[in-house]
């Protein structure tokens, strides 16, 4: 259906409705699982060609296609700056490399559970000082043209949201959502405030310093950067980005959040816990520098190698190269407005905010932070994600400062005793059963921000006495549960879905890997579990885009059309530094993965 409709129409129903896809009430068949979509990986099995008995219906605020199994964003060109139009939906692929298909599985289905995850939002106060877009000069990735606009993509991404009444595979609605992390960018409070508005609800004015003129790269007049309103010739006008007057204003203008209708959950990121994703918060000179006024737009050639070096070891989490080099440049740093909202904020801090009544929402109190909480700094928990079914969310950062993730030996133990605390029948580190007599048996989903390839052993120098455990580790004790169906994580900005096996099939899981809002494709991404009645379950993973149009209108400077034109700018930025080599469109096109890591139903022996 969505192929039918103009964009035109789609824009006009968004401007005119006064919230992006508010519901109307009219109801619009979802289509079916596509048939004779196979995995493209040996071993994988056809879809079951029959038709469920039901289909499942939802109500839609309008006839476009919620998810991508509908319609997805698509490239026009093939050189230069590309444009984004609609295009046909991606289809369901089977993956059957941990458990078999079996006829029928449709007709016997019975829902368990539906939710959303968010991750890697990187809601940025693109003013910073303390911001390192002078990489850029080594790395052209190492800055987003687009990230301006990180609060109105976010806010079309949470009107999508709403919009959605039911999955398209069990039709059970939606119960809650949960963003894994990377939920800001600079760990700054005043970027804390506008992830807690976006996701419960309220204004939000993205702007910093000045509030009335902007103060950071977009204006600075060093060809560096992408100047949208100025006629420079930048580098990036010379790749045919466009010339829009009036995207500053428009970028830093207030704008409303309607709030999730469902609860929010919260997994916290190396960039939630770290400035830059990987620096200490509790270096006095830096803590400063973020709410002072001076702030660096170039350095010299030498300092941009030497910065960037530190960031591929990860071996420099004090910072002390790049205090150097803000100390070693003062004198070309130039003066903008200090703001003291920009100031870092502790762990506590960061558990107060969540349990702050002003951010409530739709709930829970805390969004999976409780009172408890606080007295230790623990930020991570379980919860219920539905009857028979408990999720747990863990904290992979290292608080000292690296941009990689792992777990310290006390919160293992407390996630080895978690997972045993609701599994009747599991494996000691040795391989041997254990029957745990009186443990409430229930599915379980593990949530965290860094994935397992992400997670190493280093040392955290916040927590010395505390050995690290890496991915591989964590696996191994997921693996010795057999209730465990997934790990559900983002960091990497690609989309990938992993099988773990084991030589005791109901002791693999998978590992669901999603890709970031603020890179192309800014996917989030739809989950429903249920249970085949055969010894299998079905997890259905669905990407979901924004609800912003996917064709821009460079005129266009309202929320909705900024939202537009955060998608567009995000594929022609150029590759992002460190993730996947290749020319600018092989780059962010490979972040949406295989169709295997896309739109999938993922099968899984029960215990």
């Amino acid at each position: 259906m969505a192929g039918t409709e103009t964009t035109t129409n789609r824009r006009r129903f968004l401007l005119t409705s006064g919230a992006a896809l508010a519901a109307s009430g009219t109801a619009w068949a979802l289509p079916g699982q596509r048939s004779g979509s196979t995995s493209p990986a040996a071993g994988h099995r056809p879809a079951d060609p029959r038709p469920p008995l039901v289909r499942p219906r939802v109500r839609r605020a309008a006839p476009y296609g919620l998810t991508t199994l509908d319609t997805a964003a698509r490239l026009t060109g093939g050189s230069g700056y590309r444009r984004i139009v609609s295009g046909p939906g991606w289809p369901l692929v089977v993956r059957s490399e941990l458990a078999a298909t079996s006829p029928g599985r449709r007709d016997r289905r019975t829902p368990l559970a539906c939710f959303v995850q968010f991750t890697d939002l990187h809601i940025a106060d693109v003013q910073s000082p303390l911001r390192t877009e002078f990489l850029r000069a080594g790395s052209p990735g190492s800055w987003r043209t687009q990230e301006a606009l990180s609060v109105p993509g976010a806010v079309s991404l949470v009107e999508q949201v709403n919009a959605l009444d039911a999955g398209p595979h069990t039709g059970r609605p939606p119960a809650f959502v949960m963003s894994t992390g990377d939920n800001i960018d600079n760990h700054s409070s005043v970027e804390l405030e506008w992830f807690l508005t976006l996701m419960s609800g309220g204004r939000i004015t993205p702007n910093t310093g000045d509030a009335a003129s902007y103060e950071g790269v977009h204006n600075c007049g060093l060809p560096l950067y992408w100047h949208p309103e100025a006629a420079l010739r930048d580098q990036d006008k010379q790749r045919g980005l466009p010339h829009i007057p009036g995207y500053l204003h428009a970028a830093m203008r207030p704008l409303t959040s309607p709030g999730l209708r469902i609860p929010w959950y919260s997994t916290p990121g190396n960039h939630d816990d770290l400035p830059g994703g990987c620096l200490s918060p509790q270096d006095p000179m830096l803590r400063d520098y973020i709410t002072g006024g001076r702030k660096l737009f170039s350095v010299p050639d030498t300092d941009v190698a030497a910065y960037a070096r530190v960031l591929r070891t990860g071996d420099d989490p004090k910072g002390t190269v790049l205090k150097d080099i803000l100390q070693r440049n003062a004198t070309r740093a130039r003066t903008v407005t200090a703001d003291e909202r920009r100031r870092m904020f502790t762990p506590h801090e960061y558990l107060s905010a969540h349990l702050d009544p002003a951010h409530a929402g739709a709930g829970p109190a805390g969004h999976g932070y409780s009172e408890n909480h606080l007295d230790s700094d623990q930020t991570y928990y379980s919860f219920a994600v539905a009857e028979g079914v408990i999720g747990i969310s863990i904290d992979t950062t290292y608080r000292s400062g690296h941009y990689e993730g792992s777990l310290g030996s006390g919160q293992l133990d407390w996630l080895e005793r978690t997972l045993a605390a609701h599994s009747s029948r599991y494996y000691d580190a040795d391989g041997r059963p254990v029957r745990n007599i009186g443990a409430d048996d229930a599915h379980i989903l593990i949530f965290s921000h860094h994935h397992s390839p992400s997670m190493t052993r280093r040392r955290d120098a916040a927590r010395t006495e505390e050995r690290r455990h890496d991915g591989e580790e964590v696996i191994a004790l997921l693996s010795r549960f057999p209730n465990v169906a997934a790990w559900i994580n983002g960091h990497s900005h690609v989309n990938r879905i992993t099988p773990h096996p084991h030589a005791t099939p109901q002791r693999s899981f998978w590992e669901i890997n999603t890709a970031s809002h603020i890179d192309y494709p800014q996917h989030a991404r739809l989950v429903e579990l249920a249970d085949n009645h055969d010894g299998t379950l079905s997890l259905f993973t669905t990407l979901i885009e924004s609800a912003a149009p996917h064709r821009t209108d460079f005129d266009d400077l309202s929320a909705v059309g900024l939202g537009s034109l955060y998608r567009e700018l995000s594929y022609n930025a150029p590759g992002l530094a460190g993730s996947i080599t290749g020319a600018t469109g092989d780059v962010h096109e490979a972040m949406a993965g295989t169709p295997a890591d896309r739109n999938t139903e993922l099968l899984i022996r029960r215990a």
